[in-house]
């Protein structure tokens, strides 16, 4: 196998990757073939048509690569169960929406194996973090 010399991460329209930025320039840079990722991704991920999709990349030194589709991010995820459109700018004092805990919950379940967590409960932690950096309160 060829050694690693690149991990990108990126945050691409589901369904809708082209030649242009943010892909082409991206993947351009390492000298990657971009249709060889832009086909298969949108084929992929068509059910999420239009919506962010997070991408990671592993560039190898043989100028090949491979790459996982994490799904949705975790903030779009919460702006769109509790109907919100952006998060706040200062979190700390400008609340700007209220989440509760079964919502955080649902969120959890779909993200559980992308996040750092050996059960549930620490799933449903690091939500609801990621809700109190948007400014979004968490109810009971």
């Amino acid at each position: 196998m060829a050694k690693c010399i690149g991990n990108l991460k990126l945050r691409i329209p589901g369904g809708r990757a082209t030649a242009g930025p943010p892909v082409g320039s991206t993947l351009g840079q390492w000298g990657l073939n971009m249709m060889d990722f832009i086909n298969p991704f949108n084929e992929q991920t068509k059910e999420y048509q239009g919506k962010d999709v997070i991408v990671h990349i592993k560039v190898y030194e043989d100028r090949s690569f491979d790459w996982v589709c994490l799904g949705r991010p975790v903030d779009d995820l919460i702006r769109e169960k509790i109907k919100l459109d952006k998060g706040s700018g200062r979190p700390n004092t400008e609340k700007v929406g209220k989440i509760s805990m079964e919502q955080i919950r649902e969120i959890a379940e779909v993200k559980r194996e992308q996040l750092n967590a050996i059960d549930i409960e620490g799933a449903c932690k690091i939500i609801a973090g990621t809700a109190r950096s948007m400014g979004v309160e968490v109810t009971e």
